[in-house]
C-alpha cells in the first residue's frame, strides 16, 4: 500500500486538491512531532491534522463515487503475530470501524489474521494509523511503572492497560470522522456529482462493504475482549495523549495492511 502522490497521475481537480490536503497533514504532523513543541500546541496540531484525514476520506468517497476508478472496494490479510495478537487484533478492528472498513478475526496457530474490508482510500487511512499506532502503544507501554505483581498480574495489568489505550485512541478518531461527516452533511457540506450528500455516498459504500464480508464470511461470531487487571483508566489516558495522525505520509508505510 502506498501514500506517495501516484494518485494524481489519474488526472482531474478533485485529486489534487486531496494532495494538497495530504500536504497540509504533513506539515501539521512535521510540526507536532518537532523537539521545541509543547504537549499543548501538538495536541493542537495532531487534532487538526486528524480532522484533515478525515476530511480526505470524505472527498475520496465523493471522488470515488462519480468516478469509480479511482477508489474501488478491496480487501487485506494481515498477520496478527504474538506477542498480544488479540490486542493487536482489537485496535485493529476498532480503527476499521472508525473508518467504515470492516474487519474479521480469524485465529491461527501462529497467531491471528485480520481481514479487513473496505474502499482502497479507507484502508490506506487505516494503514497509516495502525502502524503508527502499534508503536507508540509499545513505546508507552514501555514507559509504565508495572505494579510489584507476580508474573500472572504483571501480564494481566498490561493486558489492561493496552485495552485502555485502544478504547481511547479508537475514541478519538471515531469523534474526527463523526465531526467530519456531520460538516460534510450539511447544506453547505459536499455532494457527489449526482446531488447526493456525502452521508449517502458514505451509506451506499458502507453497505457495499458489509455485503463483502458476508460474502466472504456468511456465519460470523461476534465474541467481547476482557480482562482482569487494573491497568485500564491508566492506557486510557494515555490513549488520549497519543498522536493519532503521527506517522507522515511517506512514500510506503510500514505494511501493517500488506496484501
Amino acid at each position: 500500500m502506498s501514500a506517495n502522490k501516484h494518485s494524481t497521475a489519474t488526472g482531474g481537480s478533485g485529486m489534487h486538491v486531496q494532495t494538497d490536503l495530504l500536504d497540509r497533514v504533513r506539515k501539521l504532523l512535521a510540526k507536532a512531532e518537532d523537539e521545541g513543541c509543547t504537549p499543548d500546541e501538538a495536541e493542537a496540531l495532531t487534532r487538526k491534522a486528524a480532522e484533515l484525514m478525515a476530511r480526505y476520506g470524505i472527498d475520496r468517497a465523493l471522488l470515488g463515487a462519480a468516478r469509480p476508478e479511482t477508489d474501488r472496494p478491496a480487501d487485506r490479510m494481515v498477520d496478527l503475530p504474538r506477542p498480544w495478537s488479540a490486542i493487536k487484533g482489537h485496535l485493529l478492528a476498532g480503527l476499521a470501524v472508525a473508518l467504515r472498513c470492516q474487519c474479521v478475526l480469524v485465529s491461527r496457530a501462529t497467531g491471528r489474521v485480520a481481514h479487513v474490508f473496505g474502499y482502497a482510500s479507507d484502508l490506506e487511512r487505516a494503514d497509516i494509523l495502525f502502524t503508527s499506532l502499534l508503536v507508540q502503544m509499545a513505546r508507552a507501554l514501555a514507559a509504565q511503572d508495572v505494579p510489584a505483581v507476580s508474573g500472572g498480574e504483571a501480564k494481566a495489568w498490561r493486558r489492561s492497560w493496552m485495552l485502555g489505550y485502544c478504547s481511547a485512541v479508537v475514541a478519538r478518531v471515531r469523534a474526527a470522522e463523526e465531526a467530519a461527516v456531520a460538516a460534510a452533511s450539511s447544506p453547505a457540506g459536499g455532494a457527489d456529482d449526482g446531488g447526493r450528500s456525502a452521508a449517502l455516498v458514505l451509506a451506499d459504500r458502507s453497505l457495499v462493504v458489509r455485503r463483502r464480508v458476508e460474502t466472504a464470511y456468511p456465519h460470523i461470531r461476534r465474541t467481547k475482549v476482557t480482562y482482569t487487571g487494573r491497568g485500564y483508566a491508566d492506557g486510557y489516558r494515555a490513549g488520549q495523549q497519543a498522536d493519532i495522525g503521527s506517522v507522515k505520509l511517506r512514500p510506503r508505510s510500514a505494511g501493517a495492511l500488506g496484501r
